[in-house]
């Protein structure tokens, strides 16, 4: 039986050859929001991976949406031209497709890189900047408070989103993924744990999935009818009295209704004392129930390493793609081992074919970039 992890998946106008997303990974090394070398060859290593998508990292939509100073953002035109340098090289010589994952990093910005201990940058230190959330309340004792969101605040960063998204399809991106998950932003609006809102912002569940949709209908607004347009969520915080599963098929049920074409189902983030249980394929429950509540197509992510372990979630319902982090990290050509260990093909450049034989399949057109040498 011909392995599910390999079947064609089509989102509005976009054809993917196969289920296996490679998921957003900060690396921390742009300047001034500016991608760099390191992500032409980061990026371009999952451009010819065999991977059906490939998701560029969290990219703050304002300077002051950044995780790290280190960070991508797409606020200015130098992160413009600096971000179609990667997609270009995916349209020249890459076999995989390409999405954005638009954020603000709202309480956790401000931040040191992780190896340089992750700690929030000290106030009267230069690399700082003023820090939004939902709510004056702080991430954790080291974490500046930070400063809530007033009315304009709310309409400069949805704002911050629109321009950010008409930057990616200037840009080409084949997809654009609103990133409400691990405690930022539109994930701190939507848990009470960082949402004490008194407005039509907070309170109610319905008033705390308000600011989140709302980003999202303006970003899906200035897109083309058939470009697809998803959302990454955080389906419990792992601390009683957080977000929670029940919360995130509201949130999914909401998005659907919204034209959402996918969700991408992680977990965590939003406060230090989570309680994580964690293990191969941790998250995938999460998925299969946001899956079966809202019918959106859905990505499950967490953990999956092992080929048939990735073909059986596809095959048994529980998520329509896989999405890998660390995993392609330690190995960026894990989809052509996994079509070996499975029989079946990714797509390669024609450059690498001699590396094994397993690396088959129809004939590259002489015109296409890769092979026209």
């Amino acid at each position: 039986m011909p392995a599910k992890l390999f079947s064609p998946l089509r989102l509005r106008g976009l054809d993917l050859a196969n289920r296996i997303v490679v998921a957003p990974m900060c690396q921390y090394s742009a300047d001034d929001g500016s991608m760099t070398d390191w992500h032409l060859m980061h990026l371009g290593q999952y451009a010819v991976s065999g991977a059906g998508l490939v998701f560029v990292e969290a990219t703050g939509v304002e300077a002051a949406g950044r995780i790290t100073p280190g960070c991508t953002g797409l606020y200015s035109d130098a992160n413009e031209a600096a971000m179609r340098r990667i997609v270009q090289f995916y349209r020249d010589y890459g076999n995989a497709r390409v999405g954005v994952q638009l954020a603000h990093a709202g309480r956790k910005a401000s931040c040191e890189t992780p190896w340089r201990g992750r700690a929030p940058i000290a106030g009267d230190d230069p690399r700082s900047w003023e820090v939004f959330a939902p709510s004056a309340r702080a991430y954790d004792d080291a974490s500046a408070t930070p400063t809530a969101l007033d009315r304009d605040g709310l309409a400069r960063i949805k704002q911050a989103f629109v321009d950010a998204g008409q930057r990616a399809l200037r840009i080409g991106f084949d997809t654009i993924e609103v990133h409400c998950a691990h405690g930022y932003l539109l994930h701190e609006f939507l848990s009470p744990l960082s949402n004490g809102r008194e407005d039509d912002y907070g309170g109610s569940l319905e008033n705390r999935l308000r600011f989140p949709l709302e980003v999202f209908e303006a970003v899906r607004a200035v897109c083309p009818e058939d470009f697809p347009v998803g959302v990454r969520t955080s389906a419990t915080d792992w601390v009683d009295g957080g977000w929670d599963i029940e919360g995130t098929v509201a949130f999914a049920q909401a998005l659907a209704e919204r034209g959402c074409d996918y969700i991408d189902v992680s977990s965590g983030g939003n406060s230090p004392d989570q309680q994580m249980i964690t293990g191969p394929g941790y998250q995938t429950s999460f998925a299969a129930e946001v899956r079966q509540g809202s019918g959106l197509t859905t990505i499950a992510v967490g953990e999956i390493t092992d080929p048939r372990q990735a073909d059986t979630i596809i095959a048994s319902g529980q998520a329509d793609m896989v999405a890998l982090a660390r995993g392609m990290l330690y190995d960026p050509r894990w989809p052509w081992h996994a079509a070996a260990a499975l029989g079946e093909v990714a797509p390669f450049p024609p450059q690498y074919q001699r590396a094994h034989s397993s690396l088959k399949g129809e004939p590259i057109p002489a015109d296409t970039p890769t092979a026209k040498n």
